[in-house]
């Protein structure tokens, strides 16, 4: 059985749909609004769990309040197959909030309230360290403290355990993060915030991939929206198209594509094939409004390829 581990956040996310995102100070009517369950760590762990096999666990480490959003959002994750073994409900925050404002074009802007995220220390990851090292992958982000993960990559490669990051939301985090990590999976505003490089097309992209590989990742993704994505390895640098569909919400697609990929890579694909099965969840993903319940099951990729 293959075991993938995902540690990271989990919001319950407020959405209101606009005709299109505001500027500073200005007020604008929505048109329509809903509650969903979200937040980068869930999302991802959510999109692993429906597109795994059924030889495949996955666990996801997180912290929740102990709120009704809170028991609701453990208890759609179980239905999804996720184990409940790393969730801990804590009662010094409530669970985590993001406000998220989507345009018509399916553009979006976020804002995040940590929450009960914030209380996901090194102490409180102790009891879940055995997790870690029975995992064959894990994958991390940063909405949880950042020491948090770098103890959970630290034991994860202590034991042997493929790590994954995805460097979201965007910030200038230490570089020691980065020798412990295989796979990074940045967008084009992450990579500029880690590099420096400004990311605007394909040369740019090569050449902020260039450096991250410096800091230690053998692999690294870096996601373009629409264009696809920038796959760098010691053998090769080169753009895989991503799947041409028209966007509804955007929300989840990024996380979408990093659940995928750590599913395809367990599986045993290769990185080109891994990154070609996340492109095609994410493309569904966009296709449909809001966050884990745009995030589509494994029989639906099989129906569009």
């Amino acid at each position: 059985m293959t075991r993938l581990l995902i540690l990271g956040s989990a919001n319950a996310d407020h959405v209101m749909n606009l005709e299109h995102l505001p500027n500073p100070g200005q007020t604008l009517m929505g048109q329509g609004y809903r509650l969903e369950h979200g937040g980068k760590g869930a999302n991802q762990a959510v999109a692993a769990a429906r597109l795994s096999r059924e030889d495949t666990r996955v666990d996801f480490i997180c912290h929740l309040g102990q709120d009704a959003i809170g028991q609701a959002m453990a208890q759609a994750w179980q239905q999804d197959g996720i184990t409940p073994d790393g969730i801990t409900y804590t009662d010094l925050q409530p669970t985590g909030t993001a406000m998220i404002f989507v345009a018509d074009t399916g553009e979006n802007i976020i804002g995040v309230s940590a929450g009960a995220n914030a209380t996901l220390t090194p102490e409180a990851l102790e009891p879940h360290l055995e997790l870690i090292a029975k995992a064959d992958y894990l994958l991390l982000q940063l909405e949880t403290p950042a020491v948090t993960v770098l103890n959970a990559l630290e034991h994860a490669k202590a034991n042997g355990v493929t790590t994954i990051l995805n460097p979201a939301p965007a910030m200038v985090i230490g570089k020691d993060l980065f020798r412990l990590v295989d796979v990074i999976t940045p967008n084009e505003t992450e990579a500029e915030a880690i590099t420096g490089i400004e990311v605007t097309d394909e040369q740019s992209a090569k050449l902020a991939a260039q450096m991250l590989h410096q800091f230690g990742p053998k692999i690294v993704i870096i996601t373009l929206g629409k264009r696809g994505a920038l796959l760098s390895t010691k053998d090769q640098c080169a753009l895989i198209p991503g799947v041409e569909v028209k966007a509804l919400d955007t929300v989840a697609a990024g996380d979408t594509f990093n659940g995928a990929l750590m599913v395809a890579l367990g599986e045993g694909k290769s990185i080109e094939q891994a990154v070609a099965f996340a492109h095609r969840a994410a493309a569904i993903s966009v296709t449909r409004a809001g966050a884990q319940r745009s995030i589509p099951y494994r029989h639906e990729l099989a129906e569009h390829e």
